[in-house]
């Protein structure tokens, strides 16, 4: 796995300079919109029919520019996510198998020595190892805890159920816990629900239309809802 990801910061050192080049362009093309803009209107009045439609094609051709570059920028941005991704998704089948591998040989050495000792320590010690997700997840402190604390317990059954080939056509960690009305993983800014039986608990700033954090106290649609019924 290690010689096929040799070449991954090379590569996204490359498009994020690329992204750079073009934000730049980008901001260079708005400051031309701005000064062309500027110069129509201070003498749009003293200009021929002529000199006006000619103005207004320099501009909005520096608007088409603007697009062009912004659109290359998130489809540069989508090509890197997608690069990241596929490791992350190799990552994640071939943690599968090795996950699989191991319990076939556990199994193997617990029907020849049945009582072994040695099996549970093992088995133990995997499923206190089984909370620990991807690398990307956010820290202990950063993330729910009630929800890290229910999935830690059932990622070594979990995943070992999983077969190498349906991790690979899974967007993202399927160990990961999921959150918000959205049922995605955590990512961003997010809040919590201030209804101690909410079944979701958190979610994320954009489903829920927010922006910045509310004062006081803050419920989630689903619970603002059941409080109206009842």
């Amino acid at each position: 796995y290690l010689p096929g990801i040799e070449n991954l910061p090379c590569e996204l050192q490359r498009n994020f300079q690329l992204m750079r080049e073009l934000d730049q362009r980008t901001e260079d093309k708005k400051a031309e919109i701005d000064s062309l803009a500027a110069e129509y209107i201070e003498s749009v009045k003293n200009m021929l029919p002529e000199e006006r439609v000619e103005h207004l094609k320099k501009i909005q051709s520096a608007y088409s520019k603007c697009k062009e570059y912004s659109d290359d920028k998130v489809q540069l941005a989508m090509q890197t996510y997608e690069m990241v991704d596929k490791h992350i998704r190799r990552l994640d089948a071939d943690l599968a198998r090795f996950e699989a591998d191991l319990k076939d040989k556990l199994e193997g050495s617990d029907f020849e020595n049945p009582g072994s000792r040695s099996l549970k320590k093992g088995r133990s010690q995997k499923d206190k190892k089984g909370s620990r997700g991807r690398g990307r997840r956010a820290s202990e402190e950063d993330t729910p805890k009630k929800k890290k604390l229910k999935g830690g317990s059932e990622f070594a059954d979990t995943i070992l159920s999983v077969h190498p080939s349906d991790v690979l056509d899974m967007p993202v960690d399927p160990n990961e816990p999921t959150y918000c009305l959205c049922h995605q993983v955590s990512y961003g800014e997010m809040i919590g629900c201030d209804n101690p039986d909410c079944p979701i608990e958190w979610f994320h700033f954009a489903c829920v239309d927010l922006t910045t954090k509310p004062k006081g106290k803050w419920f989630c649609p689903r619970c603002v809802q059941e409080k109206k019924k009842k």
